[in-house]
């Protein structure tokens, strides 16, 4: 796929209708054919000779070429403004007032620039935006001779100060770099890690002080390709002590209130950790500083991050044998209109699992008959782990519905599509689960025998079932459930409990 149909598939209909009227507005003739070759890309799989035939008649690939060139730019252009449209407004704040005081400086302007250029520097201070600073501080220094109200070194040292913070965000970043480069090279080599070290000894190669140095952004930041890294090792236990040794280290920082962006983020990606290890009672406490967090400041962050803990939550009640809360918690959000597209997303598919849990099939099935993008889409806006899941859940739902044709393309779809990523991340269980799934549809009658029950019994290299992820849990519920003859929300929380049992042991 060339960069032009790459780009226009990954808009969402609404992004298209906004370009389409976006060149309508930019187009200065009646030609329109840009329009024409957006919605023939958009709407059909033409090759290029063909696309060329239907916009030209004699077949002018020269003109067509052009066009083409000339409708990525407009993408281009489109999709900068929408990202111009949605930037962090308080950067872009600071930027204007600079922008505006160079201007007031060039006419000699200077109270009314430095005016500007003190709003400036309060908001940028407020937020850590350091390289935003050093402008602020070059910009004032340079002008100085303009003001004398200007204490010159006072502006100097504050400068010299910044550039140093500045310094180590750089360096927080090659930190950032070089732990996100270990956890690829282990991906693949299926190999464990112990994160705590590996963070700890990069930080001393760069000379950084974790009690020092360590922002809420940074460690955001980290915390996030290492709970990536949990669901490829299949490891959130292992994970969870440095998440919660690392937010002890630095949640008393006297910077932290000016972070509290990124402060409820990582309190929600704690809170999501000791989910996963089937932790409720604890992931539900960090998930109410959570709330408190997002309470502050007049609720500044509050609808910024209110799908992400209407989720999380609904997830921990619904494994605390509390489903009716959960389906109710999350009916209430579900059609929101939220900038979250992949909390939204992570909405309907939980909504999708109580339903099924519970053994309302068509509920379910309602619920995920609205989920008819493509794969590819879902993976740009949910990433891989949510496509598998869906795409898993839907096989097990066809199978109690009972719809033959659609259990039969879906399974070939899934083998062909993800088969050889699940190889190469050595996540081989979900492969031989699939397995154990198509025999058993092929060969209901055998669900409940003896032989079956040891072919799924020697079919896994079995840990600890506190060591399991709940999701892994979860879909071998389904299998249990089938070979028990039990309801799937009962044999669900039933492995649950036996795990927590065994974890308090």
């Amino acid at each position: 796929m060339n960069d032009l149909n790459h780009i226009i598939s990954s808009l969402s209909s609404e992004e298209q209708t906004r370009f389409t009227e976006y060149l309508k507005k930019k187009n200065r003739r009646n030609d329109t054919k840009n329009i024409q070759l957006f919605k023939l890309i958009s709407k059909d799989h033409l090759t290029s000779e063909a696309l060329c035939k239907k916009l030209y008649k004699d077949g002018n690939k020269a003109a067509y070429h052009a066009l083409r060139k000339r409708l990525l730019q407009s993408l281009i252009d489109f999709i900068a403004n929408i990202s111009i449209e949605e930037e962090n407004s308080v950067d872009m704040q600071v930027i204007k007032y600079i922008l505006a005081s160079r201007t007031f400086l060039l006419n000699n302007k200077s109270i009314i620039a430095y005016k500007l250029l003190h709003k400036a520097e309060i908001l940028a201070q407020e937020h850590n935006l350091f390289a935003i600073l050093n402008e602020i501080y070059h910009t004032k220094i340079q002008y100085a001779h303009t003001n004398p109200s200007i204490e010159l070194e006072a502006e100097i040292e504050k400068y010299k100060a910044n550039q140093k913070k500045h310094q180590l965000e750089d360096q927080l970043n090659m930190v950032y770099a070089k732990v996100r480069l270990t956890l690829n090279q282990i991906t693949y080599k299926g190999k464990t890690i112990n994160f705590q070290m590996l963070f700890e000894s990069i930080l001393k190669e760069h000379n950084i002080s974790l009690e020092e140095a360590v922002s809420f952004k940074s460690v955001y930041q980290l915390m996030t390709i290492i709970s990536i890294s949990a669901f490829v090792t299949n490891d959130y236990l292992q994970v969870e002590p440095f998440l919660i040794s690392i937010y002890k280290t630095i949640k008393n920082q006297k910077d932290k209130d000016k972070q509290a962006f990124y402060h409820i983020q990582v309190l929600y990606l704690i809170s999501n950790t000791l989910f996963r290890n089937k932790k409720f009672e604890n992931s539900l406490a960090y998930l109410d500083l959570m709330r408190q967090k997002m309470l502050e400041k007049n609720k500044k962050h509050y609808n910024t991050f209110l799908l992400k803990h209407y989720k999380l939550l609904a997830l921990n009640y619904n494994f605390s044998n509390r489903q009716e809360e959960a389906i109710a918690l999350l009916e209430s959000v579900k059609n929101k209109k939220h900038n979250d597209i992949e909390s939204q997303l992570d909405i309907h598919l939980s909504l999708v699992m109580f339903y099924f849990q519970k053994g309302s099939l068509k509920n379910a099935q309602t619920i995920l008959s609205k989920l008819y993008h493509t794969d590819n889409w879902y993976m740009e806006k949910a990433g891989k782990e949510w496509v598998i899941k869906k795409n898993l859940i839907e096989i097990l739902l066809y199978i109690d519905l009972n719809l033959i044709d659609l259990v039969e393309s879906r399974l070939l779809s899934f083998k062909r599509s993800y088969f050889k990523y699940l190889q190469e991340i050595n996540q081989e269980r979900v492969i031989t689960y699939l397995q154990l799934i198509e025999y058993y549809y092929k060969n209901p009658e055998k669900v409940t025998s003896g032989a079956f029950k040891e072919k799924v019994e020697n079919s896994f290299v079995w840990i600890s079932p506190d060591q399991e992820d709940i999701f892994v849990m979860s879909f071998y519920a389904w299998l249990k459930s089938k070979m028990e003859n039990r309801t799937l929300y009962e044999a669900t929380t039933d492995l649950i409990e036996q795990s927590k049992t065994i974890a308090s042991n």
